[in-house]
């Protein structure tokens, strides 16, 4: 097959000429998204949104359906390509066709971006709320037996629109029109538990807690012994929060925006962080507690405060909590501090993965691409935690193993009974490709 009559040409080696050309052939530049074929065959989290999406296409016009719709689209994603107009491309890759099981050179083409476009734009409110419980489903799935307790990390962060799409509004704080999607991980193991897509203003309380409700309700239902601690930025700490989690008994670790009454409690600390640290040089870190009740609160609520003293100044943060076994050093620097993993999640399923390609003038389209991308960190975090463990990219970001692992060229033949791709013989990762198949192989997911 011609693909393209463009002729490269380059600098002259040995007085013989160097072109390029598009006419390989059968070779593919993602073998590895055949380990992400065999993850989704033991997770199953693909098989589960297309089982609950409704077709409402003519049978006798469907060349592709939905479990192959979703399969190219979110692989197409986990390999760095965002854009549904990739599909135009990748649609022949003999790669992603195996991954979609299809034979990678007898078998018809994958779908176009025409197609991918009118099945992006068909999902409805019922579907997208059956996705997203599907997601939760799939986390609660991933553990072998119940957790004795879970961290639900909850943050927002901004995604700039660009155009007219539904739902977009100005932030003040950004400075841009925006979505502003909630993330939701478990906050140990950075399981993705769900992302909702919201206008771009932060939520109120009870829009907070409407999501939340849900999320206990399925949780509790499998596993009703767990124990929950909910962490979450400044704005997720108001007065229904705090109620709901004290009457439903989960614990709460939120930062607290300070007012007046705050800083006057906090006063003596601060000042004699700032004392000991012109006596001593060095960085001070002295922490305090008390209780306090704002107007709105229905009930006193543990404050500790962090009064820290360093060569650029005071750095003093609040939070508030409903614990009551644990000193307010852990608190603070164990439970609330180990919050910051959460910006690597999001960091990786927005950045790594693209999931602010939010571009559709519908917005249900636009959350359904934002599930899409979350079925991609689905896929990508369990071929970490499960089949990457033992060797050097064990902890490594997502586009460290996209760039070593997933993007490896190679040469593709389909014979009568087989098919067989030949990898580079000057490939640097030979032995940990050898290891991470061993590894696959052992947890079934090859």
């Amino acid at each position: 097959m011609k693909y393209t009559k463009q002729m490269l040409i380059f600098t002259d080696i040995s007085k013989k000429r160097v072109s390029v050309d598009f006419n390989g052939g059968e070779i593919t530049s993602d073998f590895g998204l055949l380990f992400l074929r065999g993850v989704e065959k033991r997770i199953h989290i693909i098989e589960r949104i297309s089982q609950i999406i409704t077709d409402c296409r003519h049978p006798s016009y469907i060349d592709h359906d939905v479990y192959s719709l979703l399969k190219q689209r979110i692989f197409q994603i986990a390999a760095g390509y965002e854009d549904g107009d990739d599909c135009d491309s990748l649609r022949t890759d003999p790669a992603l066709k195996i991954s979609c099981d299809k034979n990678p050179i007898s078998d018809s083409d994958l779908a176009s971006q025409p197609t991918m476009s009118r099945f992006e734009n068909s999902i409805t409110r019922t579907g997208l709320y059956r996705i997203a419980q599907a997601l939760l489903d799939a986390f609660i799935d991933s553990y072998d037996t119940p957790p004795r307790g879970i961290v639900l990390d909850i943050d927002d962060t901004d995604d700039p629109t660009y155009g007219s799409q539904q739902m977009t509004l100005f932030n003040s704080y950004h400075n841009t029109y925006c979505y502003m999607p909630i993330h939701i991980y478990e906050g140990r193991s950075g399981k993705l538990i769900t992302t909702i897509l919201r206008p771009g203003k932060r939520p109120t309380g009870k829009e907070a807690v409407a999501i939340l409700k849900r999320i206990v309700k399925r949780i509790r239902k499998s596993w009703p012994n767990v124990g929950i601690v909910l962490r979450g930025d400044a704005h997720y700490s108001t007065p229904e929060v705090h109620d709901w989690c004290s009457e439903n008994d989960i614990k709460f670790v939120l930062g607290q925006t300070p007012n007046d009454t705050l800083w006057e409690k906090a006063h003596d600390v601060i000042e004699k962080a700032k004392e000991l640290y012109s006596i001593h040089k060095t960085s001070i870190k002295l922490f305090t507690e008390f209780e306090y009740q704002a107007q709105s609160w229905s009930s006193p609520r543990r404050i500790i405060v962090k009064a820290e003293y360093t060569r650029k100044g005071a750095n003093t943060r609040f939070i508030a909590t409903n614990l009551t076994h644990f000193n307010r050093r852990f608190i603070y620097q164990t439970i609330y501090c180990g919050r910051g993993a959460m910006e690597l999640f999001i960091k990786e399923h927005k950045n790594h993965l693209a999931s602010d390609r939010t571009s559709c003038p519908s917005f249900n389209a636009n959350q359904f691409r934002l599930f899409l991308h979350s079925a991609a960190y689905i896929l990508l975090h369990t071929f970490r935690e499960l089949c990457l463990k033992s060797t050097e990219f064990a902890h490594a970001q997502f586009d460290t193993i996209r760039l070593k692992l997933l993007k490896v060229g190679a040469q593709v033949r389909e014979l009568i009974t087989r098919v067989k791709f030949h990898l580079p013989s000057s490939f640097p990762y030979k032995k940990v490709f050898v290891k991470i198949w061993k590894s696959c192989s052992t947890a079934g997911y090859t």
